[in-house]
């Protein structure tokens, strides 16, 4: 069954309607993320806090290709991390992941990881992103390091990573890839395709030459827009439409 698309404003919608449209925009986020080839095989998830139940978390099967997911095949883990509503099976490495880090952040709706090409080129240089350009500086003082400890596969790891991270919106997992962290799915997965497309700016910028940032005083005061809640939103929505006009059976 295809559902009613949900765009009423979140005062308006009721815990129903909120859980509908978290999942329709986290179907959404994957579909926009296989358009833009930010995965590798069945590594990678996006989790959406499920309103009804805040303890459990609505994310990807491992069996079903990001390309084709749909809302009726996103699963819910509950605390335990065990699967409670769907069908398939979870990857261990999210419910350790985002079991933790939904737990310690409280404020945090979603939480985006995923393989990405040039996140990982970027994260086995083991540094922060530079400044270098208007879309860059969202994330100015607004992303942390984790070193690599191998395959995060307990909730040990997931708290290291929850510790770290802090109140930041993202982090770049050492030799590993990106994570972001958002106050609602469209937060959070624009962060990570923005994030991912800075890593590339700034391999290009590098290899081109000796890139200049822009200083101190005005990234802070364009990340303090660039990074905002509301632009994240924004900018999502605009990829919204474009992947629910492509894929309408993502509704499904």
């Amino acid at each position: 069954m295809r559902h009613k698309v949900v765009t009423a404003p979140s005062e308006l919608r009721s815990a129903e309607a909120e859980q509908l449209y978290r999942k329709q925009r986290l179907a959404g986020a994957f579909r926009l993320f296989a358009r833009f080839g930010l995965f590798e095989g069945a590594a990678g998830h996006i989790s959406a806090r499920d309103p009804l139940r805040p303890d459990c978390f609505w994310m990807n099967p491992s069996d079903v290709h990001w390309a084709h997911m749909r809302v009726s095949d996103l699963i819910l883990i509950d605390s335990e991390g065990a699967v409670v509503e769907g069908h398939g099976s979870a990857n261990p490495a999210g419910i350790a992941i985002h079991g933790q880090l939904l737990d310690i952040r409280r404020d945090a709706i979603s939480i985006a990881h995923s393989h990405s090409p040039y996140g990982k080129a970027w994260s086995a240089l083991r540094r922060h992103l530079d400044p270098l350009t208007q879309d860059a500086c969202a994330f100015y003082d607004d992303h942390e390091l984790v070193p690599f400890t191998a395959i995060v596969l307990d909730d040990l790891e997931g708290k290291q990573i929850g510790a770290i991270l802090g109140t930041k919106k993202a982090a770049i997992l050492e030799n590993h890839g990106l994570l972001t962290v958002g106050r609602s799915v469209e937060e959070a997965a624009w962060w990570f395709i923005s994030m991912e497309r800075q890593c590339q700016v700034q391999l290009l910028a590098e290899a081109a030459g000796q890139a200049r940032l822009i200083d101190a005083a005005t990234a802070a005061a364009t990340a303090a827009i660039q990074g905002s809640d509301s632009v994240g939103r924004l900018q999502f929505d605009v990829l919204w439409k474009f992947i629910l006009a492509e894929c309408p059976d993502l509704l499904e």
